[in-house]
């Protein structure tokens, strides 16, 4: 049977655009379809506006420290009009450059949502109909709202880089990465931010021990965190609501200090698990994210869906039907960008190169841009000891920069030891450019370093990463 392409790629977020390339840089004909915007979550919505607005947000902590540090500085005023303006540029000038990139490649862009007809045609919305070998669906994945009454007038993170303005208040529920990262960021930018969590700790399945002096951190920059806490109900708020609320719009004088933002709703009022009722200009939800597999025609096509809408895959990233394949966030499996873009690479050595690639989610660093930040690579120490006997390297300190600052933030170093291989079988950091730190430490983890090596390296001095080469004995054994 003659095809149309030899490889058509339904998605244009990282992963996609990446196999896409690849394969066609080995001699295939290439088609990619993509709804929205090339570059995917990744880039238009999540990844990358979010980092630019870490770095956005730190700096009204910036000018306190630049006075401790004897600079003659006042606070600035943050605006969001400017900082948005040339935030969305940006955001154009890299779709940009996922486009030529693509055009580069000879792979053939088609701006159009397409599903599955049957193993091996696609359907664009445009009526028009495509053959290809392989189809490979790199659709991703999206926010959802949880099912509660009046949910429906909050947001996501998909719709926090195009609010009219910043609120004077917001509502974040949820106590992962998504939600944990954008109540730093909303609070650096000057929102008066409250979040709440159903669960005991923020970062569920981090260890314990960093997760905790996040959210210690996070309460001591002024975040109003609450534990064990939801929604029950949430309306659009009326005058009584507004003129009775002590919390979400405080008062003055018996009058609210802080009214609803024009622009952003008449406020909305929230009932929650612990009786208390408050009045927010803005309600946001990062309670869970879906993958994008409906109206994609797959379970039609033969491809199996799980529980949770996934494409259920094997070890090479193939569904049920051999002709297709599925990579990224739309597999539920390790939702990083990163990880994508190596399934992508690992789907083109198994089918274009004739080299059969599973997909290695072993050992994977991982960076939590909150404020403090949190690197983490390998087992928790909860999870670790659930294994085998291990030792607990562990030290927290004021680091230079804050102690000379007055400023209250301690960081923490920790490594998670077998007391058999003596293997690091895990490294957590929270501090300033944590981030930064576990991407290097990480390929001494999956290298399989002891204990040992990490003693043997010599200390760069004076700096917080020094620590992981000089805690020389164990805090504790489990």
């Amino acid at each position: 049977m003659t095809f149309d392409y030899d490889l058509f790629v339904i998605g244009g977020g990282s992963g996609g655009v990446r196999a896409a390339r690849v394969a066609s840089a080995t001699g295939a004909k290439v088609g990619l379809a993509e709804e929205f915007r090339m570059g995917g979550t990744c880039v238009i919505r999540g990844c990358v506006p979010k980092k630019l607005m870490v770095f956005a947000s730190h700096y009204s902590e910036a000018f306190a420290d630049a006075r401790a540090y004897g600079w003659d500085v006042e606070d600035g005023t943050f605006h969001w009009s400017r900082f948005q303006k040339k935030l969305h540029a940006e955001l154009d000038r890299l779709e940009g450059i996922y486009r030529k990139l693509l055009d580069g490649s000879g792979v053939e862009i088609f701006d159009s949502r397409a599903r599955l007809k049957d193993p091996h045609t696609v359907a664009l919305a445009d009526g028009k109909e495509v053959t290809a070998k392989h189809i490979l669906v790199a659709t991703g994945g999206r926010p959802v709202l949880p099912e509660i009454d009046g949910a429906e007038l909050g947001i996501t993170s998909n719709d926090i880089f195009n609010l009219a303005e910043l609120p004077k208040n917001i509502l974040i529920v949820g106590g992962g990465y998504i939600a944990s990262e954008f109540a730093c960021i909303l609070n650096g930018l000057g929102v008066n931010v409250t979040q709440y969590y159903r669960g005991a700790q923020i970062l569920r399945g981090f260890d314990d021990e960093a997760r905790a002096l996040v959210a210690e951190g996070m309460k001591a920059k002024g975040i109003d965190l609450h534990l064990g806490t939801n929604i029950v109900e949430m309306r659009e708020a009326t005058a009584d609501d507004i003129k009775g609320v002590s919390e979400g719009v405080p008062m003055e004088d018996g009058k609210p200090a802080q009214l609803p933002q024009k622009g952003v709703g008449k406020g909305i009022w929230v009932k929650s698990t612990n009786g208390n009722e408050h009045v927010f200009d803005q309600v946001m939800f990062a309670t869970g994210r879906a993958p994008n597999t409906n109206d994609m025609g797959l379970e039609e096509a033969g491809v199996e869906v799980g529980r949770r809408g996934e494409a259920v895959v094997d070890e090479y990233s193939q569904t049920a039907v051999p002709s297709i394949y599925a990579i990224g966030d739309v597999t539920n499996r390790v939702q990083l960008t990163p990880v994508a873009i190596r399934e992508g690479m690992a789907f083109v050595e198994t089918v274009f190169k004739g080299n059969p690639t599973p997909v290695d989610h072993e050992l994977i660093p991982s960076a939590i841009f909150t404020q403090p930040e949190l690197g983490t690579v390998g087992l928790s120490e909860e999870d670790a000891r659930e294994q085998e006997p291990v030792e607990i390297y562990c030290t927290s300190f004021k680091p230079m920069n804050h102690a000379f600052a007055d400023r209250e933030d301690r960081v923490l170093m920790k490594l998670v030891v077998s007391k058999e291989s003596r293997k690091v079988l895990g490294c957590h950091i929270v501090a300033d450019q944590a981030g930064e730190m576990i991407q290097l430490a990480g390929i001494a983890v999956k290298m399989g370093a002891t204990k040992e090596d990490f003693d043997r390296t010599v200390a760069v001095h004076p700096t917080m990463a020094e620590e992981l080469v000089t805690m020389k004995e164990p805090m504790r054994t489990a």
